[in-house]
């Protein structure tokens, strides 16, 4: 059903589902369409077939002048061409306004699916594959195919209807017109096969480029602390210049290609055009029609120009969306991920076991090297270390974002691969320096954490982590809208929100990795209380950005390297004189 392309870095790209897949997901998403469907279609074949008295009309006031009949013998055929003005006008923005109903209907039906989808994938198969990939997808695949729904598709649905119809009334006045008309068919199939024999390609290679610049700029412009602080830039650079050089050639070959298809299509107009002239001019030398109609088969065939163009250069902007919806289908037919939770967890804080736990992102480059812990439930861990020990890899091990290479973690005495990922998500929970704040009602994004939370669960939830003072004096308290267009929250208080969400979700395990790393230092120390508060009753593993965040754990996890260095109480370690001391030392005289 689908296809994993790979790329020269080595990456394992999301799937690609195949043209049959993509048109059976179409066929799914549209019939319950079907009604809006129709009835856009009915209301364009009027406007159309009304539209086609015009140039009859036309050929009758050329009749008119020829033959000098008087002035007022023009009323009737102008007040006719007025009328199918207007009618047209009334009845094609309907009938467009019901294809592009039905269209965006369905393709929301498609987005739902995505997103659900896309929330669903473990973090390591994200990781795999690049989050630009996926970020390409919902943003750049998804406007391009609604731009087709909203656009291309009653476009191409009227000018197909205006070319049929015409077709037909050129064969109405002389079927020897029709045959003079259809003179520019051979040259418009071949054009049309030529076309769609290399676009498939381009585009989707266009698109492929888009998310491979995408991602490069995702990891040279969010990971820009890490390249200035390892002087990476003249690395990330150039590869930031080859993934936007490809993205410009493949986007010059889209432009060259359109440019030949025109060119041809041109060649076709010529053809048609002189070849119904001719034939009308014979035709009226003989007798066997007015100057009138000769006339109404040229306006007709002039007519076809516009509409055919349009379709198939719409042919062009299918075959870029056709490409965009491969990508969404692609995503959307992933498989539900392996083991979904097979054992429970006692309710109330878990035990957390870390057994001879390694790990590498990079083959050959270990992040994690035997890796021994065992955390007592209901215990407060601290994790601390030097920039690129191991501690944020540790804690998303835990938390289930990526199985180890090697080893076994255990939450609660059971396997965490054991648990699945609904089992992990329900049983851990970790909170970041990087907290989102979703736009809406400030409840709605609390809700996200319990859906069915009362009113007074919220309140108790933002009184634990010292926020429902400031949430009450916000214009509508709880439903003032925050997040983008909403009301601005400063760090700390987003930072608070996702304390309270964690409260809410009541996980037996917590983890929080430098989550008040952001907030200044009066911020800093509202946060660490905060998050006191919100890690009662539950197990809790804290990665320390701060010293003072590790002095009152139960235990002090140091990491060095990969490994564990220490571990033991505050004072414990102080006493030995080794790792901690020394950044304990270094912390105070700081301070």
């Amino acid at each position: 059903m689908s296809s994993f392309p790979t790329m020269d870095d080595s990456r394992v790209r999301l799937p690609v589902a195949t043209g049959a897949r993509c048109r059976q997901v179409v066929g799914i998403l549209i019939r319950p369409q079907r009604r809006a469907a129709l009835s856009g279609v009915a209301l364009l074949v009027a406007a159309t077939a009304v539209g086609l008295a015009s140039q009859p009309l036309l050929g009758r006031i050329v009749d008119i002048v020829a033959e000098r009949q008087p002035s007022s013998a023009l009323i009737g055929p102008a007040a006719g061409i007025a009328v199918v003005a207007l009618v047209q006008a009334l009845l094609t923005p309907f009938g467009l306004a019901r294809l592009a109903t039905a269209g965006e209907s369905a393709l929301a039906g498609l987005r739902e699916q995505f997103v659900e989808r896309a929330l669903r994938l473990p973090i390591a198969e994200v990781e795999r594959a690049g989050s630009g990939d996926l970020t390409s997808r919902v943003t750049n695949d998804v406007t391009k195919i609604s731009e087709g729904v909203r656009e291309a598709l009653p476009e191409f649905a009227r000018s197909g209807l205006a070319i049929v119809l015409t077709l037909v009334a050129l064969a109405v006045l002389d079927w020897r017109f029709l045959l003079a008309a259809l003179v520019a068919l051979p040259v418009q199939v071949l054009t049309v096969r030529w076309f769609l024999a290399r676009s498939g390609k381009i585009y989707a290679a266009q698109r492929l480029a888009a998310g491979e610049q995408q991602q490069q700029l995702l990891e040279t412009i969010g990971g820009a602390r890490t390249v200035r602080a390892f002087r990476l830039g003249g690395r990330q650079l150039p590869r930031v210049a080859e993934a936007s050089s490809r993205t410009v050639g493949r986007t010059l070959d889209g432009i060259t290609l359109q440019t030949g298809f025109f060119g041809r299509l041109n060649l076709a107009e010529f053809l048609g055009l002189s070849g119904v002239l001719v034939v009308g001019y014979v035709l009226v030398g003989n007798g066997s029609v007015s100057i009138g109609t000769a006339s109404a088969a040229a306006f007709y065939f002039h007519s076809l120009f516009a509409p055919v163009n349009v379709a198939l250069f719409l042919l062009d902007e299918a075959q870029s969306a056709a490409a965009s919806l491969a990508r969404l289908v692609g995503v959307v037919d992933l498989p539900d991920p392996p083991g979904n939770r097979t054992v429970e967890i006692a309710p109330g804080p878990a035990s957390i076991g870390v057994e001879k736990v390694g790990h590498a992102y990079l083959d050959g480059h270990d992040v994690l090297t035997d890796v021994d812990l065992d955390f007592p439930a209901g215990r407060r861990i601290a994790v601390v270390g030097a920039s690129g020990a191991g501690k944020t890899t540790l804690v998303k091990l835990i938390a289930g974002f990526h199985p180890p290479r090697s080893g076994t973690i255990r939450l609660g005495g059971q396997d965490l691969r054991d648990l699945g990922p609904d089992g992990i998500r329900r049983t851990v929970a970790l909170v970041t320096q990087e907290v989102h704040v979703f736009a809406g009602p400030l409840a709605d994004d609390l809700r996200l954490a319990r859906p069915s939370a009362s009113t007074g669960e919220l309140e108790a939830a933002l009184a634990k982590v010292q926020a429902l003072e400031w949430v009450q004096r916000l214009p509508q308290g709880l439903e003032t809208v925050v997040g983008d267009g909403g009301h601005g929250l400063t760090a700390a208080q987003a930072q608070q929100l996702a304390l309270a969400r964690l409260v809410l979700a009541d996980p037996p395990v917590a983890i929080l990795d430098e989550a008040t790393a952001e907030a200044g230092s009066a911020g800093a120390r509202l946060l660490e209380r905060s998050a006191l508060q919100a890690l009662e009753g539950r197990t809790a593993v804290v990665v320390a950005h701060r010293l003072t965040q590790a002095v009152t754990a139960d235990r002090i996890v140091v990491m060095e390297a990969g490994r564990v260095a220490e571990q033991g109480s505050h004072q414990e370690l102080l006493d030995a004189g080794g790792i901690y001391a020394q950044l304990w030392k270094a912390w105070s005289k700081d301070a």
